[in-house]
């Protein structure tokens, strides 16, 4: 099978599975799987997720030229698969972590080493068909880079401030950086085999606490996944009130990062600014739906609550107080002669890496990469508003702050359209009983960029088995790129500008 057909055409060549929604699951051949790699390493397509079970590997790609996404799986009935990083490095990292977490090999793989398990796991292989006992590991090999004068910076896992951990290692020629290279798993929390037999309430839950800055965006994406396995419709309103959340938490999350990467740049009014604007969109959200966070409060079926008699009033005074107060800061930002000479030309990624990775968000937004699950394959009820997508093509520091100044101004925006459009009715529905096992995907827009949640659910409805893939995988590897030939002292600001997860990394 040639890998200039397309994505859909390719895949129809291997077996469906039945009951897998809205997208089809293909158990592809050894042929049909290098194909796919082909395709994935020659530019068409993008990979969205590799994960695994015992006995079977799992890849998911969407065609932009299409808009197809399809996911494809490979029986390995002797633990080993052909290895998708071999030609794509985009799938490398999700390759070592599959095989710390299910024990399948990826064959040829350009790097064996260990990625999620720091050897201090009970077992080997949580997720495997047979879990191996523990075993002594050795020291973690970090990459050499040859030169004169070199020399390495370990910095972490343990930070300075109140932050998730991980291991930067910095070799520098002075200040300036030659190689930066990134050690994470340290707040692995066995999120995979925690869902593994759990009811839909209790997996909805641990699912919106993958990465807690992110929790509407990942309840979102479990949610719809369970829906459309079960082929449940949820009521008008609901969908209304999703969104209406997604845009309170992005709007939250981009004006904290805002005035974080400006502080990181010695520029502390702007924190401080900034933050008054996060914890206004942060006391709305609790006053409407119950949680600062918005935590739990998107449920399989709908929406746990509805908003009170005056949380439109709450919202629209929310909008306009944002309105009035974000436009001068914008102005002080722009104006700031020494802030910008902090951020223009600092951390740039070369945008022929961010189509590779398929990174989205902001960053894939600021290197050209207009991305958007919200537009593309897009979910309701995006489809009925208007709002545009900021791009730019400067991809530094510089432009990813723009890009989140971009974006609040659309989340305003939106809040505005939805609040005007919200349906009446009720919010929530009861999810089908699925009465035989199904399976189910989704692609949800968050702050971050797109959240993949692929699962299967057993007759009873149970969670047989979800995999929950954050933003962060096609990021973390950018930022190493980010700070070549950057000065060590910028790697704060560029770390920031990236603000990738950790714990949904790590899972």
């Amino acid at each position: 099978m040639s890998a200039a057909a397309s994505l859909q055409v390719l895949l129809e060549a291997g077996q469906p599975v039945a009951g897998h929604r809205p997208w089809p699951r293909i158990v592809v051949t050894t042929e049909l799987w290098h194909a796919v790699i082909e395709g994935l390493a020659g530019g068409g397509w993008t990979l969205l997720g590799l994960w695994g079970e015992p006995g079977m590997v799992h890849l998911a790609a969407h065609e932009a030229a299409s808009g197809f996404i399809g996911v494809a799986s490979l029986p390995c009935p002797d633990g080993c698969f052909p290895s998708v990083g071999r030609l794509h490095p985009p799938a490398q990292r999700l390759e070592r972590a599959l095989a710390d977490l299910v024990g399948l090999q990826p064959i040829d793989a350009p790097d064996a080493r260990p990625w999620l398990d720091h050897g201090r796991w009970p077992v080997r292989h949580p997720l495997g068909a047979a879990s191996a006992p523990a075993e002594a590991t050795s020291p973690y090999p970090f990459l050499s880079a040859e030169g004169e004068s070199l020399h390495q910076i370990p910095v972490g896992p343990v930070h300075a401030g109140i932050i998730e951990p991980g291991h930067f290692r910095f070799t520098a020629n002075g200040e300036a950086v030659v190689r930066l290279e990134e050690r994470l798993g340290y707040v692995h929390k066995g999120i995979e085999a925690l869902l593994a037999g759990a009811p839909l309430e209790r997996a909805a839950r641990l699912v919106g606490r993958v990465s807690g800055d992110s929790t509407v965006a990942y309840a979102l994406a479990f949610a719809r996944a369970v829906e459309a396995a079960t082929e449940t419709a949820i009521p008008a309103r609901a969908h209304g009130l999703r969104a209406l959340m997604a845009e309170l938490e992005r709007l939250a999350n981009h004006c904290g990062d805002i005035g974080a990467i400006c502080n990181d740049a010695a520029f502390a009014l702007m924190l401080a600014q900034c933050a008054v604007l996060r914890e206004q969109v942060l006391r709305a959200s609790a006053a409407c739906f119950g949680h600062r966070l918005l935590m739990d409060s998107i449920v399989p079926g709908g929406v746990a609550t509805d908003l009170p008699a005056d949380g439109v009033h709450l919202l629209r005074a929310l909008v306009a107080e944002i309105r009035r107060q974000f436009p001068p800061l914008v102005e002080l930002y722009d104006n700031t002669a020494s802030l910008q000479n902090r951020t223009a030309s600092t951390g740039f990624v070369r945008p022929d890496l961010i189509r590779q990775f398929g990174c989205g968000g902001t960053i894939g937004r600021a290197g050209g990469r207009d991305f958007d699950a919200r537009r593309q394959p897009g979910y309701p009820p995006y489809e009925q508003l208007k709002f545009e997508i900021p791009a730019r093509t400067d991809s530094d520091v510089n432009a990813r702050i723009w890009l989140r100044i971009g974006e609040v101004e659309q989340s305003l925006a939106l809040i505005e359209q939805l609040l005007e459009q919200l349906p009446m009715g009720p919010v929530c529905v009861e999810v089908r009983q699925p009465g035989q096992p199904c399976e189910g995907v989704a692609l949800v827009e968050g702050f971050r960029g797109d959240i993949l949640v692929w699962l299967r659910l057993a007759a009873d409805g149970t969670v047989a088995r979800c995999h929950p893939r954050d933003p962060s995988w096609f990021q973390w590897p950018l930022l190493e790129a980010a700070i070549e030939n950057n000065i060590v002292a910028d790697f704060p600001l560029c770390n920031k500008s990236f603000n990738g997860s950790y714990s949904g990394h790590d899972l």
